[in-house]
């Protein structure tokens, strides 16, 4: 195996970088350690970067279509790295996840009608119920002393409701950092299914799986599952090029494809950024042997997370992630309210971390902390927190 240096890390001060260059704007202060926005303070594999330089040596950046070497290449990963078998043809591209989620809850879901969440929840699935006038379903999580569980009796009683339409799943969960198991996702399936609820899965963070847990594609589990279930990809959290703006979606239905193919031609999204195109075919043809590295130290990082807890900050509890580079911290055992929780961390600490509330209801009293920096500056970040406690 390569040896690559995480501990390198690269500084992204004064590039435009929304992690590190909007401080003053989300937190009212400019000098906090940023810690929040899931990307990485790593540089992107080799590869990619060698192939968007020679890109940039061309000298031409015209309209540009999207190869069918790109579209081999997906569906190589997705067969080789989770053993699901896509069809060409079942792919549309779109410039990210957030505007397609967006766009499925405008294509097949009126204004009123109901959208079943699971909170926690990464927030934009709450937004694209709100800002599109639709009705948030929230079938939360429960949290158990071994993590996490779906509740299945509400969510029975949730889509049999003729006005829900939709439910949005995040899996793996950001950022409760689970990994859902064929048992649970199957029950989720089987009941969107029953019920004539479109299944739209989120698989952006499918790629960052931990020791002991493999990620199961959601549309694998059955034919029927598969008809109804729209799933999310993308190499951008997997290859740290989120700003190159390239992602697809996998439906295999037929008819709920060609929908949403006329849809996407409605709002002239015809084709893709063209180093979006350069970067996302290179990750998945040559950046396995990065990723493999990169997980091994994001492993580490967990570790020593677990440790500094257990050692250092008892107070602070971290079911250990399963998934995701996020880290979702319960400061309850601190007694603050939420707002205090987050004047402390910003003001006291100089950390700048995800708010849990923002993250829907069950968020209170927690935070999210990305972890997928330098051990250095995970060391920093976690001593600063010390200093609210």
């Amino acid at each position: 195996m390569e040896n690559y240096n995480f501990d390198k890390g690269i500084d992204r001060r004064n590039t435009d970088s929304v992690k590190w260059d909007m401080n003053d704007h989300f937190f009212g202060k400019k000098d906090v350690l940023s810690m929040w926005v899931a990307d990485m303070d790593f540089e992107a594999p080799p590869e990619v970067i060698n192939a968007l330089q020679n890109r940039a040596k061309h000298g031409a950046y015209g309209y540009t279509k999207r190869p069918d070497s790109l579209i081999q290449a997906v569906v190589d990963w997705e067969r080789n790295r989770h053993g699901w078998q896509i069809e060409k043809e079942w792919l549309v591209f779109t410039p990210g996840i957030v505007p397609a989620i967006n766009f499925f809850v405008d294509c097949f879901t009126e204004k009123g009608e109901g959208i079943i969440i699971q909170t926690p929840v990464y927030h934009p699935f709450i937004e694209a119920c709100e800002w599109n006038e639709r009705k948030l379903v929230n079938n939360q999580l429960i949290l158990k002393d071994n993590g996490y569980e779906v509740n299945y009796e509400l969510l029975e009683k949730q889509a049999t409701d003729p006005a829900v339409k939709m439910m949005v799943i995040s899996n793996p969960h950001n950022p409760v950092g689970k990994v859902f198991s064929e048992t649970e996702l199957h029950r989720i399936g089987d009941i969107c299914s029953r019920n004539n609820v479109l299944l739209i899965s989120d698989e952006i963070h499918q790629d960052i799986v931990y020791t002991g847990y493999r990620h199961i594609c959601t549309a694998t589990l059955s034919d029927e599952i598969a008809k109804n279930t729209v799933t999310c990809i993308a190499p951008s959290k997997t290859f740290n090029i989120a700003g190159l703006q390239l992602s697809a979606v996998v439906i295999s239905d037929p008819e709920t494809r060609d929908k949403f193919s006329r849809y996407i031609l409605t709002k002239g999204l015809y084709g893709s950024n063209i180093f979006g195109i350069t970067a996302g075919e290179a990750a998945y043809k040559y950046g396995q042997p990065w990723l493999n590295s990169l997980l091994q130290y994001l492993e580490g990082n967990i570790d020593f997370m677990e440790n500094f807890f257990k050692k250092s900050l008892p107070v602070v509890k971290m079911h250990r992630p399963q998934a995701t580079y996020l880290a979702w911290l319960d400061f309850r055992e601190l007694g603050l309210t939420q707002e205090e929780l987050v004047r402390r961390m910003i003001h006291e600490a100089g950390l700048g971390l995800n708010d849990g509330s923002s993250f829907g209801p069950g968020g209170e009293g927690f935070m999210r902390l990305n972890f997928a920096c330098p051990r250095s500056t995970l060391e920093e970040g976690l001593n600063r927190m010390k200093k609210i406690v």
